[in-house]
Order: C-alpha cells, then structure tokens, then sequence
C-alpha cells in the first residue's frame, strides 16, 4: 500500500532524536605539569583586574583607561560582539516560526450588466521548517560559540592595550633616567674639558689634551641631546596611544614621580592557564564553532521538512451587497529530498572539516604558545633579580673609581686618558642599572599579559554590553 505524505513526514519526525554529530566541540592540549622557570612569590594566584590600579601611580591609570577608549583594537572588537549577537539572534530564530501579515484590495469593473466591485482581505500565514536532522540547531550553537570567542577576544584586546601603553610608560620613565644621567655626564665632561683648557693655557698639559678633553665634551653633549629625543619620542608614542594632548601628558608627567611596579601573578600550574588566558578560550570556542558548522554541513545532505499554514478574512462589494468570510489552511507539508547537487553538499563537508583540523591546530599552538610567554617572562624576571644586585654593586665600585680617578686627574697624578676611561665604565654602568630596571618592569608587565591580565570564564557576562 502506499504511503502518504503524512505518514512519510511521521517517520521523519521520529528520526528528530537522530541529530546529526559533528566532531567533538572539545579537545586537549597538552600542557607541561609545572612550570621550567621558577615562579615569583611562591605562585601566588590574586586578581590581576585590578593590577594596574594596585600600583599606586595615577597617571598610569588614567592612560591606560584613555588608550583603551582610542584603541581602534577595541572598537573593533566591540563592533564583532554586536555582529555576532545579531548572528546568534539570527540563527536562533530560524528554529521557530515565522509569520507574516498580508492584506489587498481589488477592484473590478466589468463591460457587462454585471455591476463593478470591490474585494478586500487580510490573512496570517505562518511557515516553519522543522529541524529533524539538527541543521538550524548546529548553525544556532555556532553562532553561540562565536559570541562566546568575541567577548573573550574583547577582554584580551583590552589587556593587550593595557600592556602596551605600561610597557611605553616604563620606557618613558627609564628614558628619563637615561637621560638625567647623560646631562651630568656631559656637564661633567664639559667641566673637565674648561679645566684642561685653563691648565693647557697656562702650560701645564699638552694642547693635545684640551683637544681631546673638547671632544669628549663634544660627545657627552652629544649623547644627551641624542637621549632627549629619544624621550621626547617615547612621549608622542604615549601620546598617540592615550590621546591624551600632548602638553597635558608633559605636565602631568613632571608632576608625577615615578612608582615602584609592584609584582604580577601567574596560575600555579600551567593547566590552570587555560582558565586566564581569553585568547586560548577564544580559540577553543572557534574549535566548537568549526565542529557545529561540520554537523551543520552535514545535516545539509539528509531530507527536509516544512510546514505552512494561513488564516484570514476577505469581504466582497458589488451591487450594494456585501460578503464576508473568512478562510484558513494547514499545509503543505513539504519534504525536499536531495537527490543531485554535483558534489557540492559532499564538499562543503569537507570544507567544514578542514576548518575544523585547522580550528583544533590555532588553539594547540595557542594553548603552546600561552605556556611560553609565560616561561619567557619567569627566565626574565630570574635573571633581571639575579643580575640586578651585581649591577648596583659594580655601579657602587665604578663611581667610587671615577671619583678617585677625577681627583688624581685634578691634582695631576693621573692622565686625562685614564680620566676618560673610568667615565665611560661608570656612565655604561649607570646605564645598565637603569636599563636592568626597566627590562624587570617589563617582565612584570608581560607577566601579567600572559597571565590573562585577570580574566576567566566568569567575566564572559560582563561583556555583554561593553
């Protein structure tokens, strides 16, 4: 006997609870038991969003809280939440269904005895496409899983700006050191270069002395308007991060005295690493996505069903009478059954699972990649502290040679060259103090990027509406 197209639609129907799978929406990664590098403060875990307001220093809050107002970074990753919200509304409405209101009015004259008239109606209709094999449902939880990565990829945008202005701050800051150092070695220099002058004059040195003593004045000056360029670079760099006026930021900067960076924190074991980092969540959710969108693909091949319905009202005028009525229908119950594409249903498939492997390698890389800057910054921070105290105690050692070296060099016991020697030794160790504590402060501050700057999963809500 055969069957009717409602007995065929029946049968689809129990085949509803048959979704189709894609691949799984989550995989590992592996990650090292414990950290290679050794871990400041013992591992402690503390609320990084708030780190930067922790520090003490004012002015480095209120830039960072202005380059992340700028940051084109941001505002583009505000403008993919509301893409794929509206996505993810999109995708969600196509489960349920859908109604329209339709009206008309007709009117009629005819060449015959036959009067003219008027026919008006309004109707609802109604169509629905049931999802049997899960096709709507897949394209619904991707859009799902692709919210999901955009507010992650927001957060991250925002710690990212947050440590690029810290690190150009610190820069600025070191520069200025550097360049408080290189004005008292050239004022030093050009102290030394007036002496040698007033003892060649009077015949005491050679003139070949005075003209070197005037070349390394030459050169100590030289350095120093040399640094400060370079600092008044660093300041349009601030500048163009934050936005802020540029004779605002230099006030604001003199008024200001530098502050100590206080320490950063990281997870105690890498696995945990997994739950801070937006950026590795982002990826993951990408993964979901890719799988959904292969179940989706698939769900493509199999049969699909519809259902359409209408109610409504006509009324007809014509020869001063008046008819009204109203109709309504259920139906067609359609089934569209593939039967030839020339492949491509079968290479979309394949599009999607491509994607997906490529989804699953980002996020292992993502997931390696996170490990290591965060080994990276401990190795750093190890060897900033260790070289630090050696630092400081050659630069104690250097000063106190150059100042010995200057008063034999007054008194005529030691050579102008010897004089030129302990001052480039004590100005490279003055550099490399300053410079030593610049690199930890970045340390820190990639120490905190790495660590997700304070983010995890329970944030996501938070984003909502940035």
């Amino acid at each position: 006997m055969r069957k009717s197209p409602y007995a065929l639609a029946a049968g689809m129907l129990a085949l509803a609870g048959c979704t189709v799978q894609g691949p799984p929406p989550g995989v590992a990664a592996a990650t090292p038991l414990q950290w290679q590098a050794p871990l400041p403060h013992q591992g402690n875990v503390q609320e990084l969003r708030h780190w930067w307001q922790q520090q003490g220093d004012a002015l480095l809050v209120e830039l960072i809280a202005d380059a992340q107002e700028a940051s084109p970074t941001i505002a583009t990753a505000r403008t993919r939440i509301v893409q794929s919200r509206a996505d993810r509304v999109a995708s969600g409405a196509a489960l349920a269904p859908t109604l329209d209101a339709t009206g008309s009015v007709v009117r009629t004259s005819q060449q015959s005895a036959q009067p003219g008239g008027t026919t008006s109606q309004a109707a609802l209709q109604a169509s629905w496409e049931i999802d049997v094999f899960g096709a709507n449902r897949a394209t619904r939880d991707a859009a799902q899983a692709r919210y999901d990565s955009a507010q992650a990829g927001w957060h991250d945008a925002r710690v990212s700006v947050a440590a690029e202005v810290a690190n150009q701050y610190y820069q600025l800051r070191a520069c200025r050191q550097l360049q408080a150092v290189a004005e008292q070695d050239a004022a030093s220099r050009s102290d030394t270069a007036r002496l040698t002058q007033l003892s060649a004059d009077a015949g005491f040195q050679p003139p070949a002395n005075a003209a070197l003593a005037r070349a390394s004045a030459a050169d100590g000056a030289s350095r120093a308007i040399e640094q400060r360029a370079a600092c008044d670079s660093n300041v349009k760099a601030l500048v163009a991060l934050s936005a802020m006026p540029e004779p605002q930021l230099r006030s604001k900067l003199a008024a200001s005295a530098e502050v100590p960076l206080s320490p950063a924190t990281v997870a105690a074991l890498p696995a945990q690493l997994l739950s801070q980092r937006p950026d590795i969540f982002s990826a993951e959710r990408e993964v979901a996505a890719a799988s959904f969108e292969v179940a989706g693909a698939q769900a493509q091949r199999y049969p699909r069903l519809s259902l359409a319905g209408s109610i409504g009202a006509g009324n007809i005028r014509a020869g001063g009478s008046s008819i009204s009525a109203s109709t309504w229908s259920i139906g067609p119950l359609a089934v569209s059954l593939p039967v030839f594409d020339g492949g491509r249903r079968r290479a979309q498939v394949d599009a999607a699972k491509a994607r997906y492997d490529e989804a699953v390698v980002s996020y292992r890389a993502s997931v390696r990649q996170a490990v290591r800057e965060v080994e990276d910054a401990l190795l750093s921070l190890q060897s900033t502290e260790e070289r630090s105290s050696h630092a400081q105690t050659s630069l104690e050692g250097y000063r106190v040679a150059f100042v010995a070296t200057e008063d034999r060099y007054k008194n005529g016991l030691a050579s102008l060259l010897e004089l030129e020697d302990a001052r480039r030794t004590r100005l490279a160790a003055e550099n490399t103090v300053v410079s030593l504590a610049r690199e930890r402060n970045a340390a820190w501050v990639a120490l905190y990027r790495a660590a997700g700057g304070g983010w995890n999963t329970t944030t996501l809500a938070s984003t909502d509406n940035p």
